[in-house]
């Protein structure tokens, strides 16, 4: 078996369904101390995984914020005087340049930093990790070189190394769309259509991955990605002049000698 990252323990803020996805797939590999301050009733189901104080969370090596972006500033505020020199910081969040500035302003300058972004949802992973992508941000204390090993070889995931703006302008179009649009399809299209294409078919499948995301997931695609307002004006506006103008794709010449239909 591969062996597991150099962290000997890992603290998880935030229990929510990513951090229940987290938590399920590191659990069998290190020991993990969970603290979200909301109560839950879904309970740590593996031997490996506990419940915490904030204190005892945030003295682990490696600790993974799984909150929502608006939480990140107070939280980094509370957590900056528990956290140890050495330890590694990474979030999650589906923004990476305002989580990136309040992690970098707030917690201290001996603590390394990683934004994160797992490409992909509890939806998306009911088959399993492997071939699913992630972007790593390194923002202080340069590339975790060993941790991106082990996400590559264990969980067998696509790594991409980027920056924060990078990651948000490409973000805004990728995500910021997907979730326009899905919200737009089950507002005019029923699931209980029988004459459906293909194509049709993949469009409410995409809708379905994302339209289970937590609230706090699409306020932060939509609201806290600086770049999405612009994208999401040009697709509408685009979309408007389709509906008045609507284009007529070319069409290709027959063969020679082809009978026409």
């Amino acid at each position: 078996m591969p062996q597991p990252p150099q962290f000997s323990r890992i603290g998880l803020i935030g229990f929510g369904a990513f951090g229940r996805l987290i938590a399920r797939h590191l659990s069998p590999l290190l020991p993990i101390c969970v603290y979200d301050p909301v109560q839950t009733d879904e309970r740590p189901r593996h031997p490996s995984l506990r419940f915490g104080s904030l204190a005892e969370t945030a003295a682990c090596p490696l600790v993974i914020l799984a909150v929502p972006v608006g939480a990140m500033e107070p939280l980094c505020h509370t957590l900056a005087p528990l956290v140890r020199p050495g330890t590694w910081v990474l979030d999650v969040g589906s923004v990476k340049m305002a989580p990136a500035d309040v992690m970098q302003r707030v917690l201290p300058p001996e603590v390394n930093l990683l934004g994160t972004h797992p490409l992909f949802g509890p939806e998306s992973t009911r088959q399993g990790l492997a071939g699913q992508k992630i972007a790593l941000c390194p923002l202080r204390g340069g590339r975790p070189l060993r941790l991106a090993a082990v996400l590559r070889h264990i969980f067998r995931l696509e790594v991409i190394w980027t920056t924060p703006e990078a990651h948000d302008r490409e973000l805004a179009t990728v995500q910021g769309l997907t979730h326009l649009i899905a919200q737009a399809l089950n507002q005019v299209a029923p699931e209980t259509l029988r004459m459906t294409t293909a194509s049709f078919e993949l469009m409410q499948q995409a809708s379905r991955m994302v339209t289970g995301d937590a609230p706090g997931v699409l306020e932060a695609i939509l609201r806290d990605n600086p770049f999405a307002a612009d994208i999401r004006d040009s697709f509408l506006e685009r979309a408007a002049d389709l509906g008045r103008h609507p284009v007529t794709p070319r069409t290709q010449q027959s063969p020679p000698n082809a009978a026409g239909f």
